[in-house]
């Protein structure tokens, strides 16, 4: 009875009092949504920190790859860096090597100098009368060996191959003044060289391009009379020829043009001779 009592008091209070029960239920409508967003957001907090997560790993591993790859470069130089020093180290060796021998070569060299200088010099080879070989180069002597005498002694540390191709490299350059100088130092140091008879005629040369035809002339007759043997004659030959034609001494020219034909009808010069005979006549 008293229970009935209660309730009966409690659903009057409900009925005199509707307006709160409605505003709680509101808030609690409130809440609820509230709290729908706070679970929506930790959602989507959770999948931002997964992705974040996978990409933390895709750079991980980006950074490892890329570790290993400098590690291999860093491998790599390292193992060419000590090819080279091993590479440095044999070619030293080698300088060294070849740096007592030269030593050996220059002390033997000298040797031989000395002892040719001691050897007595030959006689001059008698000169034929009534023939000048200024002036008719067919008539220069067939056995001159290169000047006799012993060499100037060169410099301390001069190379006959550096000289001469210094000297080359002025004629090629067209500074003819310097190359004579440098050709004419060759020859007076090593006038016994395989080049002696290529310096000779490039001094020739050199006079001839800067228009010294008389010059060159003279240069061009020692080459024959000097180194005979050598396969610059035809050369020589030739260019004496041609001095003498752009000295308008025709006469001459064609002796030094039937020289070669004469003396050298295999070179190629020769065929370059058969041509400016024609020009001749």
């Amino acid at each position: 009875m008293r229970r009935t009592s209660a309730l009966v008091l409690v659903a009057g209070a409900l009925l005199l009092h509707p307006p709160a029960a409605s505003a709680a239920s509101k808030e609690q409508q409130l809440l609820m949504a509230e709290l729908r967003i706070m679970q929506q957001n930790q959602q989507m907090l959770q999948q931002s920190l997964l992705a974040l997560a996978d990409t933390l790993k895709t750079v991980t591993g980006r950074l490892d790859e890329q570790a290993g790859t400098t590690r291999k470069a860093l491998a790599d130089q390292r193992l060419l860096i000590e090819g080279m020093t091993d590479t440095v180290r044999a070619l030293r060796e080698k300088s060294d090597d070849t740096n007592v021998r030269l030593s050996s070569i220059t002390q033997e060299l000298e040797s031989i100098r000395q002892t040719i200088a001691a050897q007595p010099q030959p006689a001059p080879a008698a000169s034929l009368a009534g023939t000048d070989p200024a002036a008719d180069p067919s008539l220069a002597p067939a056995g001159t060996a290169p000047p006799a005498g012993a060499p100037a002694s060169p410099p301390p540390n001069v190379s006959p191959q550096r000289t001469y191709d210094s000297a080359y490299s002025d004629y090629a350059a067209g500074q003819y003044d310097l190359a004579i100088s440098g050709f004419e130092t060759f020859l007076k140091y090593f006038p016994r060289h395989m080049n002696a008879d290529d310096a000779q005629l490039n001094i020739g040369n050199s006079l001839y391009n800067a228009g010294k035809y008389r010059e060159a002339v003279v240069e061009y007759q020692r080459v024959v009379s000097d180194y005979p043997k050598t396969d610059s004659v035809p050369a020589a030959y030739y260019k004496l020829g041609q001095s003498y034609m752009q000295l308008k001494q025709p006469d001459l020219a064609r002796k030094s043009f039937e020289a070669i034909l004469q003396n050298f009808p295999g070179s190629s010069e020769a065929t370059l001779a058969k041509q400016a005979l024609e020009r001749v006549k």
